[in-house]
C-alpha cells in the first residue's frame, strides 16, 4: 500500500478524519471549491448541499489526474458559520459518505468571514496522492 493513516498508539481515534497521512506518488492539488455546479451557480439547498456539491467538485478535478476519492490525503474545510457546521454533522457526515466513501483523509476546518463567491457557504480544498503503479 502506498498510503498510510498515522495515529500515535495512545491517543484517541478520532472521529471522521485522521490526524496524518503518509503516501508515495503522484501529488494533485485541488482549488478550493465552492458548491457550484458546472455552470457556475450555486446550488439550492443551503449547507449540506454546497458541502455535497463541493466534494463532488473535488471527485470531478481528482478523476481528471486519474484519481478517486481513496487517494484523498488533506481536505481543508473553510465554513462561513462555525456553529452551522457543527450543527449539520450527521447530515453532513451522510452527504459526505455518499460523495467520498469511507475515506477518512487529514482534514482542518475553519471558519472566514468571507467568500469571494457571494451566497457561499463552504469551501473545500483537497490534496490526493495518486499510487505510482
Amino acid at each position: 500500500m502506498t498510503m498510510e493513516r498515522l495515529q500515535p498508539p495512545d491517543w484517541i481515534e478520532p472521529k471522521g478524519y485522521a490526524n496524518g497521512m503518509v503516501a508515495k506518488g503522484r501529488l494533485v492539488f485541488v482549488a478550493g471549491q465552492v458548491g457550484w455546479n458546472a455552470r457556475g451557480e450555486l446550488v439550492d439547498g443551503g449547507f449540506v448541499a454546497q458541502a455535497r456539491q463541493a466534494l463532488a467538485n473535488i471527485v470531478a478535478v481528482l478523476a481528471q489526474a486519474g484519481g478517486k476519492p481513496s487517494h484523498l490525503v488533506r481536505l481543508t474545510w473553510y465554513v462561513a458559520d462555525r456553529d452551522e457546521y457543527l450543527r449539520a454533522s450527521r447530515e453532513l457526515g451522510v452527504a459526505y459518505r455518499e460523495v467520498i466513501g469511507r475515506h477518512y483523509p487529514a482534514m482542518t476546518a475553519v471558519q472566514v468571514a468571507a467568500f469571494v463567491e457571494a451566497g457561499a457557504r463552504v469551501e473545500i480544498e483537497a490534496t490526493a496522492v495518486i499510487p505510482d503503479d
